[in-house]
């Protein structure tokens, strides 16, 4: 089993790329051989193809255009324009209200991470304090990205 696989990588290794039928060949001993080429007529072909499995690198002009490439359906449901604006005055909305709470918890994470550090607390009391404030932080720049997406 083992001298069938160390057949199979060196007959991979060897192949060359372009090669597009891969054929397993059964010698008299019992022993398995991986050509590209048949090398016997009881050689079964076990893998034919394109030269390449990768598909081509899509030309200028299709990189180009991008989205029309892709137009949409005619029977794909669209959004009426008043629709759209209410739903993304309504989402800017909601995240102004979660970055206000998140400035909230901020202010509190610090009073909190403040007041451990007037205590002389060890380094391994004061981690999730400095956790929670970096955690409220990380929210906080999160949302102002959202919102800076949806502003116009």
């Amino acid at each position: 089993m083992m001298r069938s696989a160390l057949v199979l990588l060196i007959a991979a290794v060897a192949m060359p790329l372009s090669a597009q039928t891969i054929y397993k060949c059964i010698d008299a001993n019992g022993g398995t051989l991986i050509s590209n080429s048949r090398v016997e007529k009881s050689c079964k072909a076990i893998v034919s193809g394109p030269e390449s499995s990768m598909p081509p690198p899509p030309s200028p002009r299709t990189r180009s255009v991008g989205a029309a490439a892709n137009p949409t359906p005619a029977g794909f449901p669209r959004v009426q324009e008043d629709t759209q604006k209410a739903r993304d005055n309504d989402r800017q909305h909601i995240l102004e209200q979660e970055l206000a709470g998140e400035q909230r918890s901020l202010e509190q994470a610090r009073r909190d991470l403040s007041d451990q550090e007037a205590l002389r607390a060890s380094p391994d009391r004061l981690a999730p304090y400095r956790d929670r404030v970096a955690q409220h932080e990380r929210n906080i720049q999160a949302i102002q990205r959202e919102l800076t997406g949806i502003r116009r």
